[in-house]
């Protein structure tokens, strides 16, 4: 049975997975209200991302010393009404900046969230409880875009929003109800939150973050040309496509967080970069045929969420004293993957070459997190070795 005290940072996931992922198919119904270009609609996106990677560590660093719960609420509370105003927003203008602020939560939600998940498991369990909240997140890819874009196409796009809006407030009294009541950091301040930057560890997590989890998102952001143009799937099963890939994202962040509580972070993440490697490479020999390349998108889609709870715990690992601004830096890097690994996947098709060619991008890209991965791991035995010394010595 699954604890209800985790439920609010799954709907609150929820909530962020679908107006996150939802904008990319109503780009064209946004840009025809709005009067503007398509390639103009794609600012948004951009815009939301920003927001994200400045205001995860800012409100981190100014709420460490409240509640976490308050926190959280909080913060729902801007991702609510920041949404809710993208329902009435008039013009491009206008939109650009609420979207920008609606972003600013949503990183800062998910650090403090990470943090909180940890403390509500039991010893040995840290990792599930994480991969439970972005339950949520992968829930969003496999039911709620499907369906709230088939919404915004049929009526409106401004129903989009307002069904975030909704689940906002969903998550706001399930958090009131059912989140408990944790102790606050008294002897913390923005610059010390920031200390953890000092450790080597702390910056190679998220290197292996922002470039091997990138890689996926070479595959990811040109999933719908390479199986229309390579694989020959019609437009029309597009839909079905992106549901299949959605549900390996459920399947992979549960079974990332269950594999990272049997054997460890690090070993857990080793092997999960070296499978994401294996499928990309498998994504770039045989997308050509429709059977495999159906198989490869569930994989593919397992493997982009399995890494989400090992690699936080790493980070928490290596910050200590920090864990929800750390976790903040994580959501950063999470979003610089996903633009490096779209900025770079796109060079190969500037050339004219196939659309199975970024997926190429994301073989290097993964084996470059792959490499520093493995140095995470010999470095964190080195620390933890150290300190076993020490405490023999001491104790002598």
């Amino acid at each position: 049975m699954i604890d209800k005290r985790i439920i609010p940072l799954a709907i609150g996931g929820l909530g962020i997975g679908t107006t996150e992922f939802t904008i990319m198919g109503l780009l064209p119904d946004m840009a025809k209200t709005l009067q503007i270009t398509i390639p103009e609609a794609g600012h948004l996106i951009s815009a939301y991302a920003l927001g994200v990677v400045i205001g995860a560590p800012i409100l981190i660093g100014y709420s460490v010393k409240f509640p976490p719960k308050k926190v959280l609420i909080a913060l729902m509370i801007l991702f609510t009404l920041f949404n809710a105003l993208s329902v009435v927003a008039p013009d491009y203008t206008t939109m650009m900046i609420i979207r920008f602020m609606a972003g600013l939560p949503h990183g800062a939600f998910f650090g403090v969230g990470t943090v909180v998940a940890s403390r509500l498991a039991g010893k040995g369990k840290e990792a599930f409880y994480i991969s439970l909240m972005f339950t949520g997140l992968t829930i969003a890819n496999l039911a709620m875009v499907p369906l709230v874009t088939y919404i915004g196409h049929t009526f409106h796009w401004r129903w989009y929003f307002a069904i975030v809006a909704v689940i906002g407030l969903l998550t706001l009294l399930s958090l009131k109800l059912w989140l408990p009541v944790m102790e606050r950091k008294e002897d913390s301040h923005f610059l010390e939150e920031l200390k953890f930057l000092k450790r080597k560890q702390s910056w190679l997590v998220l290197l292996i973050t922002a470039i091997g989890f990138g890689g996926l998102f070479t595959w990811f952001s040109y999933i719908t040309p390479l199986m229309t143009i390579v694989a020959g799937i019609k437009s029309s099963q597009i839909a079905y496509v992106m549901i299949l890939a959605g549900g390996g994202m459920v399947v992979g962040n549960l079974a990332g967080g269950f594999l990272s509580d049997r054997l460890n972070p690090e070993k857990t993440c080793c092997l999960l970069l070296f499978l994401m490697m294996s499928s990309l490479a498998g994504v770039y020999f045989l997308s050509e045929y429709q059977n495999i390349a159906l198989a490869l998108t569930f994989v593919c889609g397992a493997l982009s969420m399995s890494v989400s709870a090992p690699i936080n715990i790493m980070m928490m690992k290596a910050a200590p004293k920090s864990e929800m601004m750390a976790a903040a830096f994580m959501q950063a890097a999470f979003n610089i993957a996903n633009a490096m690994g779209a900025f770079l996947g796109g060079i190969p098709l500037e050339y004219g070459l196939s659309f199975n060619y970024p997926a190429l991008v994301g073989v290097g890209m993964t084996f470059i997190g792959l490499m520093i991965s493995i140095r995470y791991m010999y470095l964190y035995r080195s620390a933890n070795n150290e300190e076993e010394e020490i405490m023999a010595e001491y104790v002598s």
